[in-house]
């Protein structure tokens, strides 16, 4: 038996396997996946979505609201760019309303809701007005501002339902009082349906739908239990059912879903001639301004049925693209109502995204001819000042609501400021030390002996 030199027996020495490898290592999607996680994870990624996503759909919007009302505005005797730049002004405004409300603190926002709903109850009740209110395609919502600007109080409704009612349910919440669904439902039902006796005095019943939708919202976020869910529900259901049978407008465009023949008086011309333009585009479309049924076809092309024109022009990868800004819209809405601790945050934050993803489906769903058309613009996307300030003041909510996140806050305080350092002898100074001169710190501070 051989043994070592010192007379011991040898030691056996286990031999090291090297570790399997990991899935996702080998695996490119699950790679991928696990990269899109970590970015879905990290605290700023619900603000990044809000201000990127709505910048690019109002920048979208504004290129086709140009290249879809050029004829509109030519067979009316004005010049080619007359819609373009009434919406440019009104992107301008909206953005200083945008920046003003996503710098506001929260406690700002809950001091206006009060003020906002009284004024747009106030200008809702104006539009009534015999000399002051203006009908519009046999709706009477609108009121002249001066010249060729008009205003559509029920568009300011909306954000005052939003901002009042989240700061109801937030201090009932804090009471304790949620748990009595008469606490629930009053005031905020009846002022709701208030709301929405004035908007269908107009006979403006697209927009009273979205309304609707925003109560339902607050709501379901306010934990209300099914049976007085369903309850509501089916009241609104019944009202709706009621007022659509009693107008033979409205059971006309119920009876144009999923037509494609314009029918007798061409009563489902609009609705067939969006299906028109959508098939036209094919894949990627005619070319940016290269529509054909803007050119007097199919009515309202750049203000309802503006995703058609983006469809017959962009193609399907435009219309795509559209609808994937307004689902990530949606989603970091969804986070941020969902990751907060502020009960108005979370109510407001709930409101605004119901209110923005329940327009752009029914406009969309109109478009595509899943639904009737409601006469509901697109958000931040289709022509029109009225509906564009209120939707951007609310998204300055939101991009405020995401700021105010504990760990967005932290990601933010440990930026290291781009401007404001001082050069000293040709030397770059900063403010404060950053983390990759820490070793370097240390590795000068040792002797020449050190290891």
């Amino acid at each position: 038996m051989s043994g070592s030199r010192t007379g011991r027996p040898p030691v056996q020495r286990t031999v090291k396997r090297p570790p399997p490898p990991r899935a996702s290592r080998d695996n490119p999607v699950l790679r991928l996946h696990t990269r899109a996680r970590r970015a879905w994870d990290r605290p700023l990624t619900a603000y990044y979505l809000i201000m990127g996503g709505s910048l690019l759909i109002i920048v979208l919007g504004l290129v086709m609201v140009y290249s879809a009302s050029q004829i509109t505005a030519l067979q009316m005797s004005l010049p080619g760019s007359y819609f373009f730049r009434k919406q440019l002004l009104a992107a301008a405004i909206g953005g200083v309303l945008l920046f003003a409300a996503s710098r506001m603190p929260v406690k700002l926002h809950r001091a206006l809701a009060y003020p906002i709903l009284a004024g747009a109850v106030f200008l809702m009740a104006l539009v009534q007005v015999p000399g002051i209110g203006v009908a519009v395609n046999g709706n009477q919502n609108w009121i002249a501002v001066g010249g060729s600007f008009q205003l559509q109080p029920s568009e300011f409704g909306k954000l005052a339902l939003v901002l009042w009612g989240a700061d109801l349910l937030a201090r009932k919440q804090d009471k304790k009082l949620l748990a009595q669904w008469k606490h629930m439902l009053v005031p905020l039902v009846p002022v709701a349906f208030m709301l929405l006796g004035l908007i269908m005095l107009g006979g403006d019943m697209g927009t009273a739908i979205i309304l609707s939708a925003i109560l339902f919202g607050l709501l379901w976020l306010a934990g209300a239990p099914t049976r007085l869910f369903v309850g509501v529900l089916s009241v609104a259901a019944l009202l709706g059912a009621i007022l659509i049978r009693t107008s033979p407008n409205r059971m006309a465009r119920l009876a144009c879903i999923g037509a494609t023949d314009p029918g007798p008086n061409d009563s489902c011309w609009q609705a067939v001639h969006g299906i028109y333009a959508l098939a036209s585009g094919g894949l990627f479309g005619s070319g940016l301004g290269a529509s054909v049924e803007k050119w007097g076809q199919l009515p309202e092309a750049h203000t309802d049925f503006i995703f058609a024109v983006t469809g017959e022009e962009l193609g399907l990868a435009g219309t795509l693209s559209v609808l994937a800004l307004f689902a990530a819209l949606g989603y970091a809405g969804i986070r941020v109502a969902g990751r907060t601790e502020d009960p108005f945050v979370r109510y407001a934050a709930g409101g605004v995204t119901t209110w923005i993803t329940a327009q752009a489906v029914i406009n969309m769903g109109a478009v595509l001819g899943l639904l009737p058309i409601a006469g509901v613009p697109l958000p931040l996307f289709s022509y029109g000042g009225s509906a564009l300030l209120p939707t951007m003041f609310a998204i300055g909510l939101l991009i405020a609501f995401a700021r105010d996140e504990p760990a967005a806050r932290s990601a933010l305080a440990m930026r290291q400021p781009r401007f404001g350092r001082k050069r000293a002898g040709g030397a770059m100074l900063e403010r404060g030390p950053r983390r990759w001169n820490t070793m370097r710190r240390r590795a000068s501070a040792r002797t020449s002996g050190e290891r």
